[in-house]
């Protein structure tokens, strides 16, 4: 059981350090934009997944269960996806984030 936890944790962390990475020394926007697309597919599948739980201990229409479970992965989505790009190394010169 520790070994599982440790072999996560450092996946984990060498899947983000690479991720890091490659945002680093990528110098092509739509390349960089593929990479954080990379991570953050799998962030809306557990958006949509935790929210349609909770949806469904909440209310019996399945229709409604599903409304919300997209609109909570498109929510999960969209934080992950400015989280990522605010972590992105800024491009050349008119390509980077507006930072204030």
């Amino acid at each position: 059981m520790l070994g599982g936890i440790l072999v996560g944790m450092v996946a984990g962390g060498a899947t983000f350090g690479i991720g890091q990475f490659a945002l680093g020394f990528v110098p092509w926007t739509w390349l960089r934009l593929l990479i954080i697309l990379l991570f953050v597919a799998p962030a809306v599948v557990a958006g949509y997944s935790a929210t349609y739980g909770i949806a469904h201990m909440a209310m019996p229409s399945a229709i409604w269960q599903t409304i919300f479970a997209v609109i909570g992965a498109i929510a999960v989505g969209i934080t992950a996806f400015f989280r990522f790009t605010g972590m992105a190394a800024p491009g050349p010169a008119g390509q980077g984030m507006a930072r204030t």
